[in-house]
């Protein structure tokens, strides 16, 4: 009989939570969203679990609602740098928008998170089709849908470019002839595509893990060469992508009945009806424990992009309950296979594309 497969699992660390009504109901306070701490603490619950990765979400432009929403937010990418030099397990991958800010920016910055987290930066990388976005800046029309994830997936490309511009052994640090770099080990990337035209090499040495993760959203038509890809609807995405860690967004609400948890739910819509994208489960830690080896088993999926109804307690509930029953059911890690967070995904090591084999 073989070995149970084993989930990847990674939480969305929105905000008070997914569901809008959250902060009514939260013990966070208010002012504390807009705080470091706040996404520290949560990021150590899921370190303490084992979690593969944390995400922040991150647009150009204020969250839609008016008054009974949580308006405004930290900068994803700062954030999760700020939280890095003191976390050491979880991996860190903020979202990006790649419509309105250059690849050449996006390499250093999340270049310069892999080496304050020592290996464990990720990028999830989302394009911008507002035009509350393009108002903001004023250089361009707003692209259309298929344009704008064609140019994501153009700054996917253009970013493993200047992370490989320079080899791992380009810094020598030679005292005694006085060279600090290897010249022979950077590269000129010399790109030039649809959407931009990029010389390089980077002005950051190439990152601990080669090449931080990249993650997209899979309903995208570009969403190729991610590696991994988190999606809403899991009916044939395995055969849409093949060869990445293929994550399902799911949405939680947990209490320790199954008739508490729906009360939970039914109070959160009685403040603010939701319509959650992707899959949902309202009910124990224990009974959604049962369910995620069964729902990643028949659709083909490596894991699930956990998303809680409300911080801190629905992440809580699943740290402390619903990981050790995955645990002990043997398909989940009970401590991390590495330090990395490709480690932790089982990417391998990233090849450098402009080294000599």
């Amino acid at each position: 009989m073989g070995s149970a497969q084993q989930l990847h699992l990674g939480v969305a660390l929105d905000g008070a939570g997914q569901h809008p009504a959250a902060w009514r109901v939260s013990g966070v306070r208010p002012s504390a969203l807009f705080t470091a701490a706040h996404y520290l603490a949560h990021a150590k619950l899921a370190e303490a679990a084992s979690l593969d990765f944390v995400t922040l979400d991150d647009t150009l432009a204020l969250q839609p609602g008016g008054e009974e929403v949580v308006r405004g937010r930290l900068d994803a990418l700062l954030t999760f740098a700020a939280i890095a030099p003191v976390t050491s397990g979880i991996g860190l991958v903020p979202t990006v928008t790649t419509t309105h800010t250059e690849p050449f920016h996006i390499s250093t910055a999340v270049a310069s998170l892999d080496f304050a987290s020592r290996g464990r930066a990720g990028v999830l990388a989302v394009p911008s089709r507002t035009e509350a976005e393009v108002a903001h800046f004023g250089r361009r029309t707003l692209p259309s849908e298929v344009d704008a994830e064609a140019e994501n997936a153009e700054v996917v490309d253009v970013i493993a470019r200047l992370w490989d511009s320079w080899e791992d052994g380009a810094i020598i640090r030679d005292e005694p002839t006085g060279r600090f770099i290897d010249r022979e080990k950077l590269h000129y990337v010399d790109f030039e595509g649809r959407f931009f035209s990029i010389k390089g090499p980077s002005i950051t040495p190439r990152p601990p893990q080669g090449h931080p993760v990249v993650a997209v959203y899979g309903d995208s038509p570009y969403a190729h060469g991610a590696d991994v890809v988190l999606v809403d609807e899991v009916r044939g995405a395995r055969e849409r992508f093949p060869d990445a860690k293929l994550l399902a967004g799911l949405s939680i609400v947990l209490a320790e009945t199954e008739q508490a948890a729906l009360d939970r739910r039914r109070a959160l819509d009685a403040y603010a009806p939701f319509a959650t994208g992707g899959l949902t489960f309202t009910g124990t830690p224990a009974d959604l424990a049962a369910e995620l080896p069964r729902i990643a088993e028949s659709s083909g999926l490596d894991g699930f992009h956990i998303r809680p109804a409300v911080l801190p307690d629905d992440l809580a509930l699943f740290t402390a309950e619903t990981v050790p029953a995955l645990q002990a059911a043997g398909v989940f890690r009970r401590a991390y296979p590495g330090t990395t967070l490709r480690d932790h995904l089982g990417l391998g090591v990233a090849a450098n594309q402009y080294a000599e084999a």
